[in-house]
């Protein structure tokens, strides 16, 4: 028996190092290097399982072809190119944004393109669904996206009753077994509705009731941005090429991408749509992310429910903050996740360290994505600053580019700030206890995997 337990020890070492020689020799970021090393080496088999389901890289292998690409792309050439929109319109909760969600699929005269992360099966999914399925017996194209993890939880019925009734729906990356290791880590987490390709939405919101009523213990604050005119397109392109890959049925008629009506010639904000995901061979939003974080002269707003910032962002707040920037981040004071609120307490306390204003959020839940620079300009969609959203997660975000709509957001970010505490009055960021500084650090370790 003891020849047989060390004959068995020898083999799961040998497993252990070269999955461990397979991490390293995926040239990823050091710091999750060694994080993933650390947890195979040191947490027996459910370290190597762990790295199987959550730690397998597939940045390196493209989803979609670059022909296939190019073919959905054919339409519309406003792919990475600043497009503007005929009006612009912010949903601050669910009691503002779902009536005119509702509204807008009453509307729909041709078809209707719903991506959401979560497609929840209670009243608000209900009676979404049912007004989708009523203009598909009207003859409404109606075609839905939901990702297989984060609507795990909803019976197969909801969306079989959807399609029987006439709607095509179809799951994101389905996670059975023997392909589960390799694709639940990769979810998309886009919030994405096209209405006749010329209205679209796009933020934080999923289709589920807390997003109006918010969470048993506390209120929802979340973020939705409506538009219209050609910057659709952008957010159209988007979803068809959602639908290329979980459905392989090119969509690209031109009925898709109508032309703008008349008023759309007059002067109107300019907008950019940016989406990334593993398959993409660049973390395209972490960039823009970067990127508009270096430029800043007078001020960064930023709002977020996760912060658990990648070393370049890190890098990129702490060197404007330095430059004397005006750098501040808003995030909730209670979290839904006591794993990923462990894991940012100590990046919040460096980044205040170094002259950047933290406050923590005390009406409710905020899990409002967005940012603005300068009054110039402003971002908000579906990702959140952590890891998880700049390099494993499928997002999707508008960059918008002019005074007025960056104004708006400022607006908004100041009117959240105050309803807001700073760090220095909760005593568990401010002054943690030796224990409480030991779990951090450990979760810390971990904050790149997740």
């Amino acid at each position: 028996m003891h020849e047989l337990n060390l004959i068995l020890a020898a083999v799961y070492y040998v497993v252990a190092a070269l999955a461990i020689i397979h991490v390293v020799m995926d040239n990823r970021q050091p710091a999750k290097t060694m994080a993933w090393a650390l947890v195979i080496w040191f947490i027996p088999v459910a370290g190597i399982i762990l790295y199987l389901f959550f730690g397998v890289n597939t940045r390196k292998k493209r989803l979609v072809s670059r022909r296939s690409l190019n073919e959905l792309s054919k339409r519309t050439l406003l792919d990475a190119v600043p497009c503007r929109a005929e009006d612009i319109a912010i949903y601050t909760d669910g009691y503002q944004f779902f009536p005119e969600l509702l509204s807008s699929i009453a509307s729909a005269s041709d078809h209707i393109h719903v991506n959401m992360y979560i497609f929840e099966d209670d009243a608000l999914g209900q009676l979404v669904a049912d007004a989708l399925i009523d203009k598909a017996r009207q003859g409404v194209q109606v075609r839905v996206i939901y990702d297989d993890v984060g609507s795990w939880r909803v019976p197969h019925r909801f969306f079989e009753r959807m399609r029987e009734e006439g709607i095509e729906v179809s799951p994101f990356l389905p996670v059975r077994f023997p392909s589960f290791t390799s694709k639940v880590n990769y979810r998309n987490h886009r919030k994405l509705v096209v209405i006749d390709g010329r209205v679209g939405y796009i933020g934080g919101m999923n289709i589920a009731q807390r997003y109006v009523k918010g969470t048993k213990t506390q209120p929802w604050r979340d973020t939705m941005v409506r538009v219209t005119g050609s910057a659709v397109s952008p957010l159209q392109r988007a979803f068809l090429i959602d639908w290329f890959f979980v459905d392989r049925t090119m969509v690209n008629d031109r009925k898709y991408y109508p032309l703008p009506t008349q008023e759309s010639v007059t002067p109107s904000p300019m907008l950019q749509m940016v989406t990334s995901g593993p398959d993409s061979p660049q973390p395209e939003i972490m960039q823009d992310y970067v990127r508009t974080i270096i430029g800043a002269r007078q001020y960064v707003y930023i709002e977020t429910p996760y912060f658990l910032p990648t070393e370049s962002v890190l890098f990129a707040l702490k060197t404007a903050a330095s430059a004397g920037v005006d750098v501040r981040i808003l995030v909730p004071k209670e979290n839904d996740s006591w794993f990923v609120e462990w894991a940012g307490r100590s990046y919040l306390r460096e980044v205040q360290q170094a002259g950047i204003r933290v406050r923590f959020y005390t009406a409710g839940f905020l899990h409002s994505k967005l940012m603005v620079c300068d009054d110039t300009i402003c971002t908000c969609g579906s990702t959140n600053v952590d890891f998880r959203s700049f390099e494993n997660n499928f997002e999707a975000n508008v960059f918008f580019y002019g005074q007025p709509t960056a104004l708006a957001f400022k607006q908004l970010f100041i009117a959240d700030e105050g309803q807001s505490v700073p760090m220095k009055e909760l005593r568990r960021y401010s002054r943690p206890t030796f224990i409480a500084r030991l779990t951090e650090s450990l979760f810390r370790m971990l904050a790149p995997l997740m």
